[in-house]
């Protein structure tokens, strides 16, 4: 097959990397890409978002299937596009990327369909937010109801810093994404990433992962994009994730499909492991960055067929099979660790030069996925985004795999580079 893969990122990669390994598959091409997607395949110059040159690039090379893998493409709706032009493709309907694209729907259907979730408020008055915080206790969740690149959910300490949170994301923080306002309660618990290849009937669950989503070590700091992930996540037992299947994933397929908005591609769950059992934190409508990275480097078979599956039908009933050729009963524990800009999720310079990439990669075990980078005018690769490299690596146990990438890490010549030094550090933690 052809395969055509939009987007740029550290996710993408990792699903370049993991789909060219598949004997069904001669060519995959990516639009933008990266330098890292350019040595699987050629690179087009389209952005994700650029709708119109998105649909002509994929008229001219035909490809078998599209695989969609940000956010932004999905909410505008370039999975129905396309398949109205009878191309197949992995990735939800643009009213089923709402789960995604806006909280308030997200918890609309999660309310609709008995879902377990947190409570919750939706806001676009100051003064109503405000009255609703103060029936509330610290800690406060505030949520930008649109996207806002991993950045729009603000857990406030006190009263006074929720109030002012409430001031500035209604007034414009995130643009509009924060136009409406999601003030959730603050749940207690451990958070974990569940994965859910689905053609809308049939489902395949890919295993736990965990993200890291604090800037700094300790979990401390603000909320970015994601600085590191682990699978499997031993917080996700079989109980639990039996649990998030009945009481979360098949009520949520079974609702979208009743309601006219019948949901294939991939679907991420963000769930809070509590006492009272997994509830729901979000919604995505495709992998999570850098969770994706840690999948497909531990994934032993073949995804292909489960991602053309779900783009053309028939999951339903025959999972097993899929699982089978998943392998997923061989999947490695795996870590990735994000090295991100300096400044990053704030500010940073871009055009810093990358060293030692080549080094890294011949570490045993460790796969190097880029994100946010580039050539400049000479070749040299620099980084031009806030996280940069997703130094990845499986092992025999989690804590070999977190070895090797750190060693990995450690071979990456870039001054201005940073990164956390604790990830998994909840699965290693004595019990």
């Amino acid at each position: 097959m052809n395969i055509l893969l939009i987007g740029s990122g550290g996710r993408e990669h990792a699903l370049a990397w993991k789909i060219d390994q598949s004997p069904l598959v001669d060519l995959v091409q990516s639009t933008p890409g990266n330098p890292g997607m350019n040595v699987i395949g050629p690179c087009f110059d389209v952005a994700v978002d650029d709708i119109d040159n998105l649909i002509k690039l994929t008229l001219q090379v035909e490809p078998d299937l599209v695989v969609i893998g940000p956010e932004a493409p999905l909410a505008l709706g370039l999975a129905d596009i396309l398949r109205a032009r009878g191309f197949d493709v992995f990735g939800p309907s643009r009213l089923a990327a709402q789960l995604e694209s806006s909280k308030a729907f997200s918890k609309g259907r999660m309310k609709a369909y008995g879902i377990p979730t947190a409570a919750y408020g939706e806001f676009t008055t100051p003064s109503l937010a405000k009255a609703f915080l103060r029936t509330m206790e610290a800690p406060y969740v505030l949520k930008a109801d649109g996207l806002a690149a991993g950045k729009g959910v603000v857990i406030a300490d006190s009263l006074e810093q929720a109030d002012a949170e409430v001031d500035d994301m209604l007034s414009g923080k995130f643009g509009e994404a924060s136009a409406t306002l999601i003030i959730e309660e603050f749940m207690q618990g451990e958070e974990a990433s569940i994965f859910v290849i689905t053609d809308g009937q049939g489902a395949v669950y890919l295993p736990a992962a965990q993200d890291h989503k604090r800037v700094g070590d300790g979990d401390t700091g603000p909320n970015t994009g994601g600085m590191g992930a682990y699978a499997p996540a031993p917080v996700v037992t079989q109980a639990v994730m039996d649990r998030i299947k009945a009481e979360i994933v098949e009520p949520m397929l079974a609702g979208m499909a009743a309601d006219g908005m019948p949901y294939q591609g991939v679907l991420y769950v963000g769930v809070m492991v509590t006492n009272e059992g997994p509830k729901v934190v979000e919604f995505n409508a495709r992998f999570g960055d850098p969770e994706c990275q840690v999948l497909m480097k531990g994934l032993a078979g073949d995804i292909v067929p489960a991602i053309l599956a779900s783009a053309t039908g028939g999951l339903l009933g025959n999972e097993d099979a899929f699982e089978s050729l998943l392998e997923l009963e061989r999947f490695d524990p795996t870590a990735t660790v994000v090295l991100a800009n300096s400044g990053y999720p704030g500010s940073y310079v871009q055009g810093s030069v990358i060293n030692g990439m080549v080094e890294a990669n011949n570490l045993p075990g460790v796969t190097v996925f880029q994100a946010g980078t580039d050539r400049d005018s000479e070749g040299a690769l620099v980084a031009m985004g806030g996280r940069v490299l997703n130094v990845t690596a499986s092992g025999s146990t989690l804590e070999e795999a977190i070895s090797r990438a750190y060693a990995g890490v450690d071979r990456i010549d870039w001054p201005e580079g940073f990164c956390r030094r604790d990830i998994g550090w909840r699965a290693l933690k004595p019990d």
